[in-house]
């Protein structure tokens, strides 16, 4: 049954409310004000990529967003309050990832006129199953990660201010369903925007309340130093500790470069750019954006521990959950400003809601591109028609994201199970791509089998380390500083609401997904027996293995399987990796051209009379964007048989021209 921290009626709460319904209905038609009198998205290459509307400043903040989400506002925080600074350390892996991104990924696919990041692994190795491997992980694993992001406020909402969690799983997906129809990438980005913000400006103002109840600003640092929730560089070498500064760099590395690098909705944002040099630009510049958001967050929690430092609220009795610990804070302490709570959950509902609107985005266009399209059905149909069978299946996507939400609401476990398959995903979609761009030798055969094995290997991983058995540890708290002042006068031991008294009955209010894999085993002693010390490994390290055992089973099984057929154009692998491949002795490697493949339309600066975009050849283009010069002859080139689609000979570029798609004929089909 869900509960509520505060005994007050709902006339109490009326501001609240009234701020809760004011932003949701700001922050829905701001993104979606330019559909009715702005530049409207005629094309299917307007909706996925929003070409030519999206300013840096803009990218940069929605890929920040997108990088650490809803639990980076309402996790860390209570992370730190009650288990320290350890996952703190996990952005030593995201930093890392950008630069890695930025040039080892973007360089190869860049300028492939692809729409869907897995066009990519159909070009590499001409095999529609790899393409349908990974974009099959990718659709599996977001479904079940978004069914988790809508849930979190939901419970929030409950929670506080009553809310059925039903009421809200209908209302983010509808107004999700509304977006993906009415807006696209563009509508998306903006609505990051908006609630990057507005997380700033409430972090913000939780930390000046922090210090204002303290003391000072710097009692919110020496307070958690003082009671050990500020320890780095904890090198343990025990693979079963729950994160240490091993784990956390390098796991989080693991993960972020599959998101980062692999994932559509990334990669789309990338793709949306105009000129590689653009993208390098927003990536690194990014960098900075992260730190100081992922770091305003644990400062939140910092702020939050000063407060409660000798009155931890959750073992006093007012809260049941740990992560409850920040909406608690803002009751408490902000029970002076009406409408600051409204605000503040606000910003959580559309925080679930922006993350939802871009990967339905997302999803439909990597179902339409690597599935949908190849079907005799859709063969052939225009531009228009893409559009609509694209937004089609993204409102479906947003009613099965619903009904996970549901699921995860109503079934023990299956947060846990999806957070974990998570994780256990990112290996098998990394490691095949680094397959393709950095391993010459690697064919389809290798591809296919290392990412089915790495899957079944860290699947089984991931649900036998279901059955050790683990204990929470979480840093001592106390209560012996608790008076009748500590909380405002309004805060009680928790009780229902006058709306929760007044709708149907819920599940529990919990969030069992930040705890379920925080555990450390209670046996880990050297003594454990196989399979328990594998299923005993820290969660943090299943990304990396499942990299490690695709790239080695993959490139095992290619050369094992070596064949001529297995030729592909050479721009599909890194240039480091070519040269490099060049160095070794033997027969050299026959590759083919594509012309499937052709450079990205770089806009030109305009000139008087001129308003022409110049295309760049291909090699001032690789020249400029991997720092090599890419010209050198081939050996043994043979051409495919392949049908471009040849543009319009206009001046002006066209949508379809910009998009750069070409497709390949489906030989496979034709036999």
């Amino acid at each position: 049954m869900g509960t509520r921290y505060m005994a007050r009626s709902f006339m109490d709460l009326i501001w609240d409310y009234a701020v809760f319904i004011v932003f949701i209905i700001f922050s829905t038609l701001v993104p979606l004000w330019g559909r009715f009198f702005g530049k409207k998205e005629k094309t299917k290459a307007d909706y996925v990529f929003g070409l030519g509307t999206i300013s840096m400043g803009a990218m940069m903040l929605s890929i920040a967003r997108g990088t650490l989400g809803v639990r980076s506002f309402l996790g860390y925080p209570s992370e730190l309050f009650y288990r320290g600074s350890a996952m703190w350390e996990t952005l030593y892996g995201m930093v890392t990832a950008y630069p890695v991104v930025c040039f080892v990924f973007i360089p190869v696919y860049f300028n492939l006129g692809v729409t869907s990041v897995y066009q990519y692994l159909d070009l590499r190795f001409n095999s529609r199953l790899v393409r349908c491997l990974a974009s099959g992980t990718y659709i599996v694993r977001s479904l079940l990660n978004l069914g988790v992001t809508v849930y979190t406020p939901t419970v929030a909402l409950n929670t506080v201010i009553g809310i059925p969690y039903w009421a809200s799983l209908i209302g983010i997906s509808a107004i999700s369903i509304v977006f993906n129809l009415l807006g696209g990438l563009k509508a998306a980005i903006t609505a990051d925007v908006i609630q990057g913000v507005t997380m700033i400006l409430i972090s913000l103002g939780i930390i000046i309340q922090s210090m204002v109840s303290v003391g000072g600003f710097e009692k919110i640092f020496t307070i958690p130093a003082n009671n050990d929730r500020l320890d780095f560089l904890n090198f343990t070498g025990d693979f079963t500790v729950r994160v240490d500064t091993t784990s956390a760099w390098l796991g989080q590395l693991f993960m972020s470069l599959s998101i980062f690098g692999c994932q559509q909705n990334f990669v789309q944002r990338y793709l949306s750019m105009g000129t590689f040099k653009e993208v390098r630009r927003t990536l690194m510049s990014n960098i900075p954006v992260v730190i100081v958001l992922f770091c305003l967050a644990w400062i939140v929690g910092m702020g939050v521990y000063s407060v409660y430092a000798v009155c931890d609220p959750m073992k006093a009795g007012y809260i049941n959950k740990m992560d409850e610990i920040l909406p608690f804070f803002v009751e408490d302490k902000f029970a002076y400003l009406p409408g600051v709570l409204g605000i503040f959950m606000a910003s959580l509902f559309n925080g679930a809601l922006s993350l939802n609107v871009s990967n339905l985005n997302s999803l439909a266009t990597v179902t339409w591109e690597d599935f949908l399209s190849h079907l005799p059905r859709f063969k052939g149909i225009g531009d228009k028609q893409q559009l609509n069978v694209i937004k089609f299946i993204g409102s479906i996507y947003g009613v099965i994201v619903m009904s996970v939400g549901f699921s995860v609401g109503l079934l023990s476990g299956v947060i846990e199970s999806s957070m974990l398959m998570t994780s256990a995903t990112s290996g098998p979609l990394l490691g095949v791509f680094l397959l393709a761009m950095l391993v010459p030798i690697a064919n389809w055969k290798g591809a296919a089998c290392g990412m089915l094995l790495s899957h079944v290997i860290t699947l089984w991983i991931t649900f036998g380390s279901l059955t050790v058995s683990k204990e929470v540890v979480l840093l001592p708290t106390t209560i012996e500083g608790c008076t009748n002042d500590t909380f405002s006068s309004g805060i009680t031991k928790p009780t229902k609401s006058w709306l929760l008294a007044n709708t149907p009955l819920e599940v529990e209010s919990e969030f069992p997904y930040l705890e379920t894999t925080s555990a450390i085993p209670s046996d880990t002693t050297p003594g454990l027996g196989f399979p328990q010390s594998l299923y005993s490994v820290s969660y943090m390290y299943y990304s990396l293995i499942g990299t490690f055992l695709t790239v080695a089973i993959g490139a095992l099984v290619s050369v094992l399987t070596s064949h001529d057929d297995d030729a592909y154009d050479r721009k599909l692998l890194h240039p480091v990796a070519y040269y490099c491949s060049r160095l070794f002795p033997g027969k050299e490697r026959r590759y083919i051209t594509n012309p499937d493949i052709r450079p990205k339309e770089e806009k030109q600066p305009k000139t008087a009379g001129d308003d022409r975009s110049k295309k760049i050849p291909i090699e001032e283009l690789e020249r400029d964007n991997h720092g090599f010069d890419t010209v050198s002859e081939q050996s043994g080139v043979t051409v495919v048989s392949i049908d471009p689609v040849v543009t319009p000979p206009v001046t002006k570029p066209t949508p379809d021209s910009l998009e750069g798609v070409y497709r390949k004929r489906d030989l496979e089909s034709a036999h």
